[in-house]
């Protein structure tokens, strides 16, 4: 994998560095948000691991910068700090997993081949259901005339629903696809996001499409559903 690794810490960041390129991996090392920002707006990596407390600017705005200009590298963010407001702030910045320090280097390693694996998964032209169309490729959606804005993680796991529309699915299969296989946060974290969705998707235009199936999971249903 072409990896940039944002780390400010000279000896964290050397040894991460080192032992990527042991596993055979090609990694760039900078050391602050401005450089990240710079280097990984090139989009030629496979995956960013970003450390949330940089000099110049933080992770949070260099992720912030990244999703704005529609560069959408997977992000792996990193942080001393441990709580669930940090990772949900990450993930509504547009994160795709999030890695407390201090870490299992094999911990590190599966995250980033579950990110290379999602980002390289083929996608249709359109995802539609009854009036409901995701576009994957220019990462849209929208409900019949009128185009709903998304976070990279409600666009993630509204489009593993739509992929398995009248479907039931459990959250740790939810987590699996969306997230990431080790994940090992809070399962509910697929119910903040499953609520934010609903409040763009289904509660302005009056709909129920994503229902849920008490003590097993959820279900996008069509009109048919």
């Amino acid at each position: 994998m072409r990896l940039l690794l944002v780390e400010d810490e000279e000896l964290l960041g050397r040894t991460v560095r080192d032992g990527l390129a042991e596993q055979g991996h090609a990694v760039t090392l900078v050391r602050t948000g401005v450089e990240g920002l710079v280097t990984a707006s090139s989009g030629r990596f496979d995956v960013v691991i970003l450390d949330i407390m940089l000099p110049g600017l933080s992770g949070y705005r260099v992720l912030r910068e990244l999703r704005t200009a529609r560069i959408w590298t997977p992000v792996l963010m990193l942080t001393a700090k441990d709580g669930e407001f940090d990772e949900a702030d990450a993930f509504d910045l547009g994160a795709d997993d999030y890695l407390t320090k201090p870490f299992s280097f094999l911990v590190l390693l599966a995250r980033l081949r579950a990110l290379q694996r999602r980002g390289r998964r083929a996608r249709p032209t359109l995802l539609v259901v009854d009036d409901l169309v995701l576009d994957p490729a220019r990462h849209t959606v929208r409900r019949g005339d009128s185009s709903i804005t998304t976070t990279p993680t409600e666009f993630a796991l509204l489009e593993f629903l739509m992929r398995r529309a009248d479907e039931v699915v459990g959250k740790a299969e939810i987590l699996e696809a969306v997230w990431d296989p080790h994940y090992e946060g809070d399962q509910n974290i697929v119910e903040v996001y499953v609520g934010h969705l609903r409040r763009k998707i289904d509660v302005p235009f009056g709909r129920s499409t994503i229902q849920t199936v008490r003590g097993v999971g959820y279900r996008l249903a069509g009109t048919g559903g």
